[in-house]
């Protein structure tokens, strides 16, 4: 069955803030938010696209719908909420990488649930990307996200899920509990390093795939930045994809374009390993400027740099 988009993602988009310089008080406007982040990398990539989400009805809520509509993501059932905002972050950087301060608590997205959002793009894609983040920000967002993937899986469409562990957002025992919940019911799990260590509590690779198996996973790909990333498609063993160097100048937000760009080769019909080489050059990419969203590379600066 021909389907409308490639891939629609569901989650919270944030207005960013990001500082220019280390030790000034001078920050760049960008934006962010996991999954916005993402789909905005596929539709880079050439991948056709939808986000669905609530903004506030202000002025960073009409920025964010501006954004979607100049990048060529449909956002037709983003919805406006009159009573609550659109969240912000700042990013500060420092000798031990980017932090991260958030002003999100009560915002619009946090509000999403079943009842109140247009999931009907959900049928209509090959792939649906949902994130951890999206379920720790409430509880009504979280029931949207199962929601959400129920919708596509009675659609045949494929569901991609990264953890985005956010301890700051919920404990790890809850977190634990509601990631492993969602991993059986995708089709592709990709997590951090980090992440998996967290969850899966191992720092052995092979280890970590047997926890991620157990739980459900299909395929799963293991970030694990300049170094690459692991993958392994059901019981195969995991393999390693190196890393592209570059001289790394802010890496807010890698791993989403990562994961964005790895949905967009796999819609076009790329093995799991190919999807996973591009996934690492963009991402890499999206490192040599500062922000979220502003260096996700085209799928033209990819192509070169892979030669």
């Amino acid at each position: 069955m021909a389907k409308d988009f490639d891939i629609v993602a569901l989650g919270e988009a944030m207005v960013e803030f990001n500082q220019a310089t280390p030790g000034e008080a001078n920050y760049r406007q960008g934006f962010g938010g996991d999954t916005s982040n993402a789909v905005i990398a596929a539709s880079r990539q050439g991948a056709r696209t939808a986000y669905l989400s609530r903004v506030g009805d202000d002025r960073f809520g009409a920025m964010l719908l501006d954004l979607w509509r100049a990048e060529g993501v449909d956002a037709s059932a983003v919805a406006r909420d009159p009573d609550a905002p659109t969240g912000l972050y700042f990013v500060n950087h420092g000798p031990d990488g980017h932090a991260f301060s958030y002003l999100r608590a009560g915002s619009a997205a946090s509000r999403m649930r079943p009842g109140n959002m247009d999931l009907s793009a959900v049928a209509a894609t090959r792939w649906l990307h949902v994130s951890g983040i999206s379920q720790a920000i409430s509880a009504s967002a979280c029931d949207t996200v199962f929601a959400a993937i129920d919708a596509a899986r009675a659609a045949g469409a494929r569901v991609s899920f990264d953890p985005n562990l956010r301890l700051a957002l919920w404990p790890l025992a809850r977190a634990r509990a509601v990631i492993r919940a969602t991993i059986g019911m995708t089709d592709l799990f990709m997590p951090s390093l980090d992440e998996a260590v967290a969850l899966a509590g191992t720092d052995d690779v092979e280890t970590m795939f047997a926890w991620c198996r157990a739980q459900g996973a299909r395929s799963v790909v293991l970030k694990c930045g300049p170094v690459g990333a692991w993958y392994a498609e059901a019981d195969a063993a995991p393999r390693l994809m190196a890393g592209y160097p570059v001289q790394a100048v802010d890496a807010t937000g890698a791993g989403d374009c990562f994961d964005g760009s790895l949905l967009a080769r796999l819609a076009a019909g790329d093995a799991l390993a190919d999807a996973v080489r591009y996934a690492n050059v963009s991402a890499a990419l999206s490192t040599l400027g500062h922000g979220a969203v502003a260096p996700i590379p085209t799928a033209e600066r990819v192509r070169a740099a892979l030669g």
